[in-house]
């Protein structure tokens, strides 16, 4: 049986362990489309200190590429699934509809958005509005340390499932969807579902990345050491994610009881983890406080929901995007 071929774009650490679980499983080809770290990985491999897959020296997907390939010439060349790993930087150039679209198949290639925040999937089906688009929350802990260099920490969790298609029907978007959780989960290194109700999914976790990803960033600490501080918790981080609950109940999304302390305990005091935002701020990298914070602080706004402290770090973090672009 031929193997799945897929285009990873974004091989940062969440991207690298995705692309090393699709290929682990030997059911997939994975292209991987890198940037920066290109001329590292190109010329000694990735390596990778994971908690699920352990050391491994010099390793290398299928192929490894400097730009996204043209396929639209050959029909041979094109690709099942791409899979988007990359920042969500809502607010900066180039679009990741344009960066993906010579790679597009229209009406064949799945795309696949592992990213964080809410509503991402719009500018993609408006641009590509014949191709299945798969929702991808990934809860796991894997940053890339140095150019070609990955540290997983926290062992890969990621639900996927079909964001609504107003003309494709549900039976195809499930199955393009539980196709890719069997690859996906093939190498037995991972756990990997299915999740129908992709909204709820992404706002259970907006309660954890519209809070603790920016109080880390603008704090300049990591999780643990929030949750030291019992005045950082009990004044930004609490009071952030009520009101995050208080939003997502408005849309219709009735969040679990205990999701705030079970969120909070997800992250580990001892495990320090650093999130995302916080490694960006960091590395001088720009942030995706547009889409993790700023769309839930529009939709509150939209509904007439009172959200001080979702308006308060938004707007902080306007700031910082602003201090960080100068900076480029």
């Amino acid at each position: 049986m031929a193997k799945t071929r897929v285009l990873l774009i974004g091989s940062g650490g969440i991207g690298t362990v995705a692309a090393l679980n699709l290929q682990t499983g030997q059911q997939a080809d994975v292209s991987v489309v890198l940037r920066s770290n290109y001329p590292a990985v190109q010329a000694t491999g990735f390596r990778i200190d994971s908690c699920d897959h352990g050391i491994l020296e010099n390793w290398r997907p299928a192929a490894v590429l400097n730009s996204v390939p043209d396929t639209s010439a050959d029909h041979t060349t094109r690709f099942d699934y791409i899979v988007c790993c990359t920042k969500n930087i809502a607010d900066s150039t180039p679009r990741l509809s344009d960066i993906m679209s010579p790679a597009v198949t229209p009406g064949h290639t799945v795309i696949v958005l592992i990213q964080n925040g809410l509503n991402i999937e719009r500018p993609v089906q408006a641009r590509f509005p014949s191709n299945i688009v798969l929702s991808g929350v990934s809860r796991t802990d894997a940053h890339e340390i140095a150019k070609g260099v990955i540290q997983h920490k926290q062992s890969d969790n990621l639900n996927i499932g079909a964001f609504h298609h107003p003309t494709i029907h549900l039976t195809e978007l499930t199955a393009a969807a539980e196709h890719f959780v069997r690859i996906y989960s093939a190498g037995g290194k991972t756990v990997c579902r299915h999740e129908p109700n992709v909204g709820l999914d992404r706002w259970t976790k907006l309660v954890y990345n519209a809070t603790l990803n920016p109080i880390c960033a603008l704090t300049g600490l990591d999780t643990g050491s929030l949750q030291t501080d019992g005045r950082s918790l009990d004044a930004l981080v609490v009071p952030a994610m009520k009101e995050v609950v208080a939003v997502a109940a408005a849309k219709g999304y009735l969040l679990p009881e205990d999701i705030i302390p079970r969120t909070i305990a997800s992250n580990p005091v001892e495990k320090k983890i650093s999130p995302s935002m916080l490694m960006d701020v960091r590395k001088g990298n720009l942030i995706e406080h547009e889409n993790i914070l700023g769309e839930v602080f529009r939709e509150a706004e939209t509904l007439g929901i009172a959200a001080p402290m979702l308006s308060m770090l938004y707007h902080l973090c306007c700031g910082v995007q602003l201090r960080l672009k100068k900076a480029e």
